[in-house]
């Protein structure tokens, strides 16, 4: 095989992988549609956080800017869907500011003023103080940094469901998509030699396929449920709690029926007294 026929097939296979990134990215981006549908129709953020929205939004901003052409030749792809994602995120962003408590909004504000903050340093640092391999390098680990962060998210759900023996709270299609997603890109920075790509990608890859095998594991465990809505955490609490509260409510009665058995038998015992 000629080497100009090698490239040219390395070159379709990683612009396959990187529409099959792309398509399958937009379903993660728009997997929190009930969720804000919910929002929507009770006028309420509930116990919704709107964290993972904002650093998601801060991750596509990032990476977008990282794959245009002036700072990364050859990664327009990246730059289509985290475009798109940072559109859908920053949508989910101001509803969540509509319909939230004006403690949660303020919250979130300040984490958006921040996330603003961080990617306007990147552009402008990048713009006026870099140029050419020492854009991309800086571009590409900012953008890397937040990406391995927003991969890492779901490791709150993973530890609930270890906790808990159920998989109640990751359905399999999120982690099947999380999967696919992290592998596709992870192949296409792998033929672009691009680490920067490839690095956060490949974690992603291998935290789906860490769900996929707890899935897999407790899939048909009940395991101990806690009430939707919740944050993971407060989920863990809840469920440690009800366990905790199960086994005072034992020793109590243990102890009630104990005293209850020891004033009868004094009773009894009185009663014998009185005959004699």
């Amino acid at each position: 095989m000629s080497a100009a026929r090698y490239i040219g097939m390395e070159h379709v296979a990683r612009f396959f992988f990187g529409v099959s990134g792309n398509v399958i990215a937009l379903f993660l981006f728009l997997s929190p549609v009930v969720t804000f549908w919910r929002i929507i129709r009770k006028k309420s953020t509930e116990d919704f956080s709107g964290v993972p929205y904002n650093m998601t939004l801060l991750n596509c901003l990032l990476s977008a800017w990282y794959g245009l052409p002036f700072v990364s030749p050859n990664n327009i792809l990246v730059t289509t869907i985290n475009g798109t994602g940072s559109v859908i995120e920053a949508i989910y962003v101001v509803i969540f500011l509509i319909f939230a408590e004006r403690k949660a909004r303020l919250r979130m504000l300040g984490l958006l003023g921040v996330v603003t903050s961080i990617f306007a340093t990147v552009v402008l640092v990048s713009l006026l103080a870099l140029h050419g391999q020492g854009r991309k390098v800086f571009c590409g680990l900012a953008a890397t940094v937040f990406s391995i962060c927003m991969y890492a998210s779901p490791l709150s759900i993973m530890r609930l469901v270890i906790k808990t023996k159920s998989v109640e709270f990751m359905p399999f299609l999120l982690s099947l998509s999380v999967f696919l997603c992290g592998t596709s890109w992870f192949i296409y920075g792998l033929l672009g030699r691009d680490p920067f790509i490839a690095i956060p990608n490949g974690c992603g890859s291998f935290l789906g396929l860490v769900q996929l095998i707890l899935y897999a594991i407790y899939r048909n465990n009940k395991g101990a449920t806690a009430p939707a809505g919740k944050g993971d955490a407060v989920a863990v609490d809840e469920v440690e709690d009800a366990k905790k509260a199960g086994a005072t409510v034992e020793m109590a009665e243990a102890k009630t029926n104990k005293v209850a058995d020891t004033v009868a038998d004094e009773s009894a015992d009185d009663k014998v007294a009185g005959q004699v």
